[in-house]
């Protein structure tokens, strides 16, 4: 079962109508390079019921009421998928209901919700990736991780962590856009010296795009459900 999301500006539909996530993984699932899964695509633009969209015409990408505002809907989400949707798939359809047999990865915004998502609930999940968007806040941040802290400190026992994440995934364009590419490097720097044991991979030449998205889709996906 893979949580597949997409990034913002797009919708749940993104993944077929533009990433082509159905024909990726149909010719990798035909190549016997993938296991068979479900995929489930969800919008991710999360609201509470009765609470109204704060107004940020205006305001910058970065800002602190922007930045606020992704982290209330990205709360949001967090809640939608762990309490609702989650359990709903599983009621609807013939799932392995247990975390060695579910995965979650996203593009941009959907990667930085993944990340906040499924470290957050590491009973849910044990294969987690993020396209151009690892990190989560982090990547706002301009620092390095402190595996002690950050994430609730899930990173603090690499080796404990490694048993019950079998598949820590990130990547980015090498033509992204130079603060959003610095930040996942960083990233991918920081856990390699905190010894956690994670996938990197950089698609050379392409921007913050779907030719980058499909291309980590093709790399993350054969590596799923293998332990």
């Amino acid at each position: 079962m893979l949580y597949l999301q997409h990034g913002g500006g797009e919708a749940e539909t993104g993944w077929i109508r533009q990433g082509h996530a159905n024909f990726i993984l149909d010719n990798l699932i035909a190549a016997g390079e993938s296991k068979p899964m479900i995929i489930v695509m969800a919008s991710g633009y999360a609201q509470r019921a009765g609470s109204t969209p704060p107004n940020l015409a205006g305001k910058p990408f970065g800002s602190p009421e922007v930045l606020k505002a992704m982290q209330e809907m990205w709360n949001t989400f967090d809640d939608a998928v762990t309490q609702v949707l989650i359990p709903l798939i599983d009621q609807t359809f013939r799932t392995i209901a247990d975390r060695d047999s579910r995965a979650m990865a996203g593009l941009s915004m959907g990667g930085m919700q993944t990340y906040q998502v499924a470290l957050n609930h590491l009973d849910l999940f044990s294969h987690i990736g993020g396209f151009s968007g690892a990190g989560g806040m982090l990547m706002f941040a301009n620092r390095e991780l402190d595996p002690k802290t950050d994430f609730s400190g899930v990173f603090a026992d690499p080796a404990a962590f490694a048993k019950r994440v079998h598949v820590l995934w990130l990547g980015v364009g090498t033509a992204e856009p130079e603060g959003l590419r610095e930040g996942i490097r960083r990233l991918h720097r920081s856990l390699e010296k905190a010894g956690v044991e994670h996938v990197y991979v950089e698609s050379q030449g392409t921007d913050h795009e779907w030719q980058t998205w499909r291309r980590a889709l093709k790399d993350y996906a054969p590596r799923l459900f293998r332990n």
